[in-house]
């Protein structure tokens, strides 16, 4: 394999680390973005996402001379072989995929563009639109191919050069093959298909993750009525290979910036085409509802009231090991917190303070003991792996009651109730844990185990 002069168009989450990574493999690869302030600061080699590995892959690129960053695309793609477009496809109206950017940038560069060259589509885009793109290039010589990213948040490098699968569809498959012979290096099983299909895929994958996830808390809360444990319910489950462990964790629901928008999405293509699809708007519903449990699980525990009650919340971003609020779960269930009358003062070691999307009823504080100082209850929301480690006696001396609600099943009970505290999660019997007389303050009840047949 050789290297190829690629452009990728966005610097985000799915931009950068596709540029940063094929950099890595050998292409020479050219970023463009329409943020000049953002391209100063990344041919700097300054990374301001939260994405482990990604600042030092960005820096070794540049000092290869195979990364580089520009302002705008139109310059940047006259000696391009491929043409990675990575731009935003937010959920627009009626949860359709709003591709203004994608045909924006289309519009941009298909006369820029040199013979041969092939146009990707990385962003996760409606089917149809690599023959929408086709159409509006409006040149046989530039060739379209679907090649959807299935990168976590958080271990976004790691998915990328760790591969489950390369998909790629086109209805060239001269051009698909070059596309696929881009990723040679990563030994990953190789799907080639037509770009429908390539484009089917990840819709199809990810909202039957969300179908999972939706599924395993629906079973959760009926195993707290029937006095089973989830734990050990999704472990029997995870053995099973037709199953498999991952997407079996209950939570408050989920999140991020895929799942919402690609539910969404596959619903109004399904509508589109007059396809009902029960399952998955009943997945969504469901999803919805149990921000509203685990809201339930506050007030119950805090005595039936939040009007005016102070808690302490442990995590604001949609999952661990990044810095996204965007649909978080998490910060939904915040929200609904405040609007029962709750004073909420949250930390997440993810978040600086100067997110615009944090609601104005959420103090956030920069100390995990800051939170609790006072609070009536600790509302465990995002499974950072340092709350598994913080001081619990001392927590416990902050806090006014002697209850947290885990609602990721992410900490160990044993070590709260020995700390005097009383846990809740997901899917579990409570844990009742007992503060000594001159340490126990007015507050929420301590969590009483419910009768196994409610």
């Amino acid at each position: 394999m050789f290297a190829r002069r690629i452009v990728v168009v966005g610097t985000g989450y799915v931009g950068l680390t596709t540029g940063a990574c094929l950099a890595s493999l050998g292409h020479r690869v050219v970023c463009s973005d329409v943020n000049a302030a953002k391209v100063e600061q990344l041919s700097q080699g300054e990374v301001r996402i939260h994405e482990p590995g990604l600042g030092e892959l960005v820096q070794e690129g540049i000092a290869a001379g195979r990364l580089e960053f520009v302002v705008g695309s139109a310059g940047a793609v006259a000696d391009a072989e491929v043409v990675f477009l990575c731009v935003p496809t937010p959920m627009g109206s009626g949860g359709k995929a709003d591709l203004a950017a994608v045909e924006a940038v289309a519009h941009e560069v298909r006369e820029l563009l040199p013979a041969g060259c092939v146009l990707v589509t990385k962003s996760t885009v409606p089917v149809g639109t690599s023959a929408r793109l086709h159409e509006l290039v409006g040149r046989d010589d530039v060739a379209v191919v679907s090649n959807p990213e299935f990168l976590r948040e958080g271990s976004a490098v790691h998915d990328f050069l760790n591969p489950d699968r390369i998909v790629v569809g086109s209805d060239s498959q001269d051009a698909a093959e070059r596309v696929a012979a881009l990723y040679a290096r990563l030994g990953a099983p190789t799907v080639l298909t037509d770009a429908a299909s390539a484009e089917m895929v990840k819709y199809a994958a990810n909202c039957f993750l969300a179908t999972k996830l939706s599924y395993v808390n629906a079973i959760a809360e009926l195993c707290e009525r029937l006095g089973a444990d989830i734990t050990d319910v999704t472990e029997g489950m995870g053995y099973d290979r037709r199953i498999g462990q991952s997407f079996l964790q209950p939570g408050p629901g989920w999140g991020g910036s895929c799942l919402p928008k690609d539910t969404a999405a596959l619903l109004q293509v399904a509508g589109a085409v007059e396809f009902d699809f029960p399952l998955l708007q009943a997945a969504i519903s469901s999803n919805a509802r149990q921000r509203e449990r685990m809201v339930a699980k506050v007030v119950e525990a805090c005595g039936g009231s939040l009007d005016g009650v102070r808690l302490g919340l442990l995590g604001l971003t949609f999952k661990a090991g990044t810095d996204d609020l965007r649909d978080s779960p998490a910060l939904e269930v915040a929200r609904l917190l405040a609007a029962r009358g709750a004073e909420l003062v949250a930390y997440d070691p993810g978040l600086r303070g100067d997110e615009p999307e944090l609601p104005p009823e959420v103090a956030l504080v920069d100390d995990p003991y800051q939170a609790a100082k006072e609070a009536a209850a600790l509302v465990l929301l995002t499974e950072w792996q340092e709350f598994r480690t913080l001081d619990w006696n001392r927590l416990a001396d902050a806090l006014r009651g002697p209850v947290v609600v885990d609602t990721r099943n992410h900490l160990d009970p044993d070590v709260l109730r020995r700390a005097g505290l009383s846990w809740r999660g997901v899917g579990r019997t409570p844990v009742t844990g007992s503060l000594s007389a001159d340490r126990r303050r007015p507050g929420c009840a301590a969590a009483e185990a419910p009768p196994a047949n409610i």
